[in-house]
């Protein structure tokens, strides 16, 4: 999410913002693929699924036929961000990724993570 003219500027909308973090998980995963390690690909399959069931949770919220459905699907997504952040944590401490990808991608989830708890709370207090 970086460019060649400093800093990005981060989508404004939620559902662009969770798309562009999965690409960018979905990316990572296809450079590590030519690694061929055991670990590498486990790794990749576990990181993938809980990376881009994120954006489809928050995508699946738009359409939510109650508060609570609506709070659940955001709930859920919270859930998979942390699992993601547990599988990235784990591939930077392995090495199978490079200091400057992961924690990237982690200060996105930690971002992503503080948006989504704000907004559960906001909405439960309404």
């Amino acid at each position: 999410m970086q460019s060649n003219h400093g800093p990005v500027d981060k989508p404004f909308d939620l559902c662009e913002r969770t798309f562009g973090f999965a690409l960018s998980v979905v990316k990572l995963c296809q450079r590590i693929d030519g690694q061929r390690s055991n670990a590498a690909w486990t790794l990749s399959k576990q990181i993938l699924r809980s990376a881009t069931s994120v954006g489809a949770n928050v995508e699946e919220a738009q359409g939510a036929q109650s508060r609570a459905d609506f709070v659940s699907k955001y709930c859920i997504a919270r859930k998979e961000l942390r699992e993601t952040g547990y599988w990235l944590r784990l591939r930077l401490a392995s090495g199978i990724i490079q200091a400057g990808d992961g924690k990237a991608l982690l200060s996105e989830t930690e971002e992503l993570l503080r948006i989504l708890t704000a907004i559960i709370k906001k909405v439960r207090c309404e």
